[in-house]
């Protein structure tokens, strides 16, 4: 349960999600102290916090400073950290971070993230669910374009539902690409825009896109999360529809993103 404290954390990564947060966390009159992650984080960032400090990720120890000298005991994670930088170098340049990922299992996304959740736990903050202030984003079932599925759009949609969720299960991705019950494309550490791509080329358009919560999702981090580049991708690569998990998937920029999806005759639902 968030504290009255009137001030948050943010641990913010890449695109809008962060800058989305901050907003509707300052609309609820919360005050925000961001660690921002150079080369990933939106620099438009400071215009939606009140402190902000930019780190890299070779000075991951800093946060646990940095948060106990601003009277931080509540930090939330949004956005993500780009996948490739999980091999680069920098990563065992801060002594935490690289004993934090030593001792892990494996590096799928929830044993990171629950590691470093872990990690601010045992320094004293509490990692708060990052759909906080966030429920205009999360939309209801239904299909929010002017252009309803056809048959064997739904069709494509429930087979790649059941997939989607198999991959989530094991933490290896959380959307497929389908067309006529053939599996095109699944995600992993290369992320949604990037598996649109390779879909379109392998497909040549007509593919349905399902996108997913994982069916323990904690959402504390990683939470699903679409909007007007996704549309933006869908379009270049010629797909015809995007189907994602009613009220677990944050959808950024709505409205532009359902005009620009009936311009160009696309499906989106919520399931």
């Amino acid at each position: 349960m968030i504290e009255k404290t009137g001030k948050i954390g943010i641990i913010a990564g890449n695109r809008r999600f962060p800058l989305i947060f901050c907003e509707s966390a300052r609309k609820s009159n919360y005050s925000i102290v961001a660690i921002a992650i150079k080369g990933d984080t939106s620099p438009r960032l400071k215009r939606f916090v009140d402190k902000i400090y930019w780190l890299s990720l070779a000075e991951f120890s800093r946060m646990f400073e940095i948060f106990k000298s601003e009277g931080i005991t509540q930090v939330v994670m949004a956005g993500q950290i780009s996948p490739v930088r999980l091999f680069s170098g920098e990563l065992n340049r801060d002594p935490e971070l690289k004993k934090i990922l030593l001792n892990l299992e494996d590096k799928k996304a929830d044993t990171i993230f629950g590691a470093i959740a872990q990690r601010l736990k045992e320094s004293g903050f509490e990692l708060l669910d990052s759909t906080l202030f966030m429920d205009e984003y999360l939309p209801k079932k239904g299909t929010l374009t002017g252009k309803e599925p056809d048959f064997n759009t739904w069709e494509d949609v429930y087979f790649g539902l059941d997939l989607a969720k198999g991959i989530a299960y094991l933490d290896i991705g959380q959307t497929v690409a389908v067309k006529h019950k053939a599996v095109v494309a699944v995600e992993a550490l290369e992320g949604t825009d990037r598996l649109i791509r390779r879909a379109g080329s392998i497909a040549r358009g007509g593919f349905t896109l399902v996108k997913v919560s994982k069916p323990k999702q904690d959402k504390r981090f990683d939470i699903p999360v679409i909007g007007l580049t996704t549309v933006k991708n869908l379009i270049r690569a010629k797909g015809i529809c995007l189907a994602f998990e009613a009220g677990k998937t944050i959808f950024l920029d709505k409205e532009q993103s359902l005009r620009l999806a009936d311009r160009h005759n696309i499906s989106i639902v919520a399931i």
